[in-house]
C-alpha cells in the first residue's frame, strides 16, 4: 500500500491542515512551533510501532480553545482526526481478487480514517454484486432438483442485493447461504488490515543511553513506564535475540557483550558508508557491577554501559557525553533494524527533525542515506527547518508547514502542497537551500573544468565543435568549462565550491610568472592528483598559453584578420629571431609598437572573432589540422578523468 495523501484535523495546534500529497520522500519544512511534529504524531497513530501510542486522547490532544464546545458532543459525535488516501499495489489487488473475485475491486484507491473514538474506518470500493456471485460459487445443474436449487439460490441473491431486502427469505434446500451472507467489504478490510504499513516514528530524543540499570529496566517494563532511551536499548537486545529478563536470569554478560559488539560493528559499518565527519569511532559495550556510591538506580545489580572509542585521539567517552549527531545516527539504525526484523519491509518511516544536532555536511550525509538506503524500499516523511536537509533536486517533494493567522483569526497549522507559502520565516530554509545550490551550480557542474579566462573557454568550445564535426574526440559534454579569472583564483574556487564534492580539473597557461603557482596547485590537496593540465604539455615547449595550442601560424593569421592589420603593422608569418616563445607575448609586444590610432589588443577579441566568423575562417586559417591534433590530445586526457 502506498500512501498518497494526508489530512489532519482537530489535533493539538491543527484545526484543519488541508489535504496534502505524499511522495516517496516527503519533506515538511517550517519554523519552530508550526505544527510539523503534530502532523507526524497524528499520522503515526494510525498504526504505530509502539502499540501503546495508538489512541487519540481528546482531553490532551483536541485543540484547547475548542475543547469545551467539543466536550458536549464527544460521546455522540466524535470528531475525525486523520484521513489518509492509499493506492493499492498489485499484491493487495491480487489478494482481494483471490478472495472476492477478479472483478470485485472497482477502484485501487482506498481511504482510511481515524478519530477520537479510536476506530479505524475503511472506505473500499467493492462491487458487492460481483463479490456475492463469486462467494456463492458456480452452480452446475444436472437434474431437475439441482436446477430448482440453483434457481432458488439465484433468487436469494437477487433479493439480498436488492434495495428492499428488509427480511431474510427462507433459503432453499442446499443453498450456500453462508457464502452469500458474508460481508465482502469486511473480507477486503481483513485482507488489507494486515498489509497496512507499521509507522516507525523516530524523534531526536530517541537515543540509546550511555548506561542502563538492568534492575531498573526490568521494573520499568513490569510497570509499563519505559522511556524512549530504554526502548532503543531493548531494540538493541532484541537484535541479538535477548531481553532484560534473560540477562538477569542467565548472567551471560561476556557472551552477550560479544554478540552486541558484533551487531554494533555491522551498524557502525552502515553508518560510516554515510558518515563523513569522523571515521575513527567505535562503539563498545560492557556489563559492570553497580557501585554503592553511584546514584540510584545505578547502585544495584548490573549496569550496561555504551561508550564511544575515538581511535584518532585514543579516548573513550560515554554515549551521553559523545557528539549527539553520531549517537542519533547509531540509535536510529538500531531502532530501524529491530523494526525491520519484526515487520519486514512493511514500514513507513516518520523522522521528526532528523539530524537536528548534525553539522551541515553530516545532514547532507543523512539526506543521502535517506535517498539511497531508505527510499528504494520505504516511504519516508521527515520534518526540518534546516536548509541542509532540503534536497534541491527534489523541491516538488517539499511541503511548507506554517501556523496561519488571517485577519487576527487563528487558522492553525496549514500544509502547502507544492511548496506554497508566503511567510518569509517558513520559506527561509528553502531560500537558503536554493541559494546554496545555485551558487554551487550556476557556473559549475558535477564535472567542472576551470580555465583562466573567457577566451580560453571560447577556444576550447570552438575546437571541440570542429572535432565533433569531423567525428573525432571532442570535449565530453559532461565537462562544464568555467573561467575563474586567473590561476590565483583556482584555490579559492576549490575551497568555496568543494562542498558539493564537485569533480574539478584545471587547464592553465604555463610561463615564468605562473610556474610556481601551477606546481603548488599540482602538489596541493585541493584537487585530485593528475587533474591539473597546462598548455606546455601539448606544444612541446617550456612555456605556453592556450593560444600556443592554436599554433603560431593559425593565431597570427587570426589576429591579422581580426584587427584588419595592413602592411608593416601585420604580425609577420615567420617568427622573428628575437621574438618570445609564446605567440601571445609576441603579439602583445607587436601591438605595443603600433601608433595610438590602432585598436588596443586584448585576449578576448580574437577568440570572439573566431567564434562569430567560423564559416569564413575555418578553411582559410593555416595549420588547422595541427591545432586540432593538439586540442584532441588535451580532450582525450580530460575525458579519461570522467567516470564511466
Amino acid at each position: 500500500m502506498i500512501l498518497k495523501s494526508v489530512r489532519v484535523e482537530n489535533f493539538k495546534c491543527i484545526e484543519d491542515c488541508t489535504e496534502f500529497s505524499i511522495d516517496p520522500v516527503t519533506c515538511l519544512v517550517g519554523k519552530n512551533e508550526s505544527g510539523k511534529t503534530a502532523l507526524l504524531q497524528a499520522l503515526c497513530k494510525l498504526n504505530p510501532d509502539i502499540p501503546d501510542a495508538a489512541d487519540f486522547n481528546a482531553l490532551m490532544e483536541y485543540p484547547r480553545r475548542k475543547y469545551t464546545d467539543y466536550k458536549q458532543r464527544q460521546e455522540t459525535n466524535p470528531d475525525n482526526v486523520l484521513t489518509t488516501v492509499w493506492e493499492l499495489e498489485q499484491g493487495e489487488i491480487e489478494a482481494i481478487a483471490e478472495s472476492l473475485g477478479p472483478k470485485a475491486t472497482r477502484n485501487t484507491t482506498i481511504t482510511i480514517t481515524k478519530g477520537y473514538d479510536n476506530q479505524v474506518g475503511w472506505d473500499i470500493d467493492i462491487d458487492e454484486q460481483e463479490a456475492a456471485t463469486y462467494l456463492a460459487g458456480p452452480v452446475e445443474p444436472s437434474t431437475e432438483e439441482e436446477e430448482a436449487v440453483a434457481a432458488a439460490a439465484k433468487k436469494l441473491r437477487e433479493v439480498l442485493e436488492g434495495p428492499d431486502h428488509q427480511a431474510t427469505p427462507t433459503a432453499p434446500p442446499q443453498a450456500d447461504t453462508d457464502a452469500v451472507d458474508e460481508e465482502p467489504v469486511e473480507i477486503a478490510i481483513d485482507i488489507l488490515r494486515d498489509r497496512l504499513p507499521t509507522f516507525l516514528y523516530f524523534a531526536d530524543y530517541y537515543k540509546l543511553p550511555g548506561k542502563v540499570s538492568i534492575v531498573d529496566l526490568n521494573a520499568r517494563q513490569g510497570e509499563n513506564r519505559l522511556d524512549y532511551g530504554h526502548r532503543v536499548f531493548l531494540a538493541l537486545l532484541d537484535l541479538v535475540g535477548s531481553s532484560a529478563q534473560d540477562i538477569d536470569r542467565m548472567g551471560r554478560y561476556e557472551e552477550l557483550t560479544a554478540e552486541l559488539e558484533a551487531v554494533s560493528n555491522r551498524i557502525t559499518q552502515d553508518i560510516f558508508a554515510y558518515w563523513s565527519q569522523n571515521r575513527d569511532l567505535e562503539v563498545r559495550f560492557s556489563f559492570e557491577h553497580a557501585r554503592d556510591e553511584d546514584e540510584p538506580p545505578y547502585d544495584e545489580g548490573f549496569v550496561f554501559h555504551t561508550r564511544i572509542s575515538n581511535k584518532r585521539h585514543g579516548v573513550t567517552v560515554s554515549f551521553d557525553e559523545r557528539s549527539a549527531g553520531f549517537v542519533w545516527f547509531f540509535s536510529f539504525l538500531v531502532w530501524f533494524s529491530q523494526l525491520k526484523k519484526t515487520y519486514g519491509d512493511n514500514l513507513l518511516i516518520l523522522l521528526d527533525d532528523p539530524g537536528l544536532s548534525l553539522h551541515g555536511r553530516a545532514q547532507a550525509d543523512l539526506l543521502r542515506y535517506i535517498n539511497e538506503k531508505l527510499c528504494p524500499d520505504y516511504q519516508v516523511i521527515y520534518t526540518t527547518h534546516s536548509p541542509f536537509m532540503i534536497d534541491p533536486d527534489s523541491l516538488l517533494s517539499v511541503r511548507t508547514v506554517e501556523d496561519v493567522i488571517i485577519d487576527d483569526r487563528v487558522q492553525g497549522t496549514k500544509v502547502g502542497d507544492g511548496v506554497l507559502s508566503v511567510d518569509p520565516d517558513t520559506v527561509f530554509p528553502l531560500q537558503a537551500a536554493l541559494g546554496y545550490d545555485i551558487t554551487q551550480t550556476l557556473f559549475v557542474g558535477k564535472h567542472t573544468l576551470l580555465v583562466e579566462g573567457p577566451s580560453d573557454l571560447l577556444y576550447l568550445k570552438w575546437f571541440s565543435s570542429q572535432l565533433r564535426h569531423r567525428q573525432r574526440e571532442c570535449l565530453h559534454s559532461r565537462w562544464v568549462i568555467t573561467p575563474v579569472g586567473g590561476i590565483d583564483k583556482v584555490a579559492s574556487f576549490a575551497a568555496l565550491f568543494g562542498g558539493r564534492d564537485l569533480h574539478v580539473a584545471v587547464f592553465t597557461d604555463f610561463h615564468s610568472g605562473l610556474k610556481g603557482k601551477v606546481r603548488n596547485l599540482r602538489e596541493s590537496d585541493l584537487l585530485r592528483k593528475g587533474h591539473v593540465f597546462s598548455a606546455e604539455m601539448y606544444v612541446r615547449q617550456d612555456e605556453a598559453d592556450t593560444e600556443d595550442l592554436l599554433g603560431r601560424s593559425f593565431y597570427v593569421a587570426l589576429v591579422n584578420t581580426c584587427y584588419s592589420l595592413q602592411a608593416s603593422y601585420r604580425v609577420p608569418k615567420q617568427r622573428p629571431t628575437a621574438a618570445p616563445t609564446r605567440v601571445l607575448e609576441e603579439v602583445e609586444e607587436r601591438f605595443r609598437t603600433m601608433p595610438p590610432t590602432h585598436p588596443e589588443f586584448d585576449h578576448y577579441t580574437p577568440a570572439t572573432f573566431l567564434v562569430e566568423n567560423t564559416a569564413e575562417l575555418k578553411d582559410t586559417l593555416p595549420d588547422l589540422d595541427k591545432a586540432l591534433d593538439r586540442f584532441e590530445e588535451l580532450f582525450k586526457d580530460l575525458n579519461a578523468l570522467l567516470p564511466d
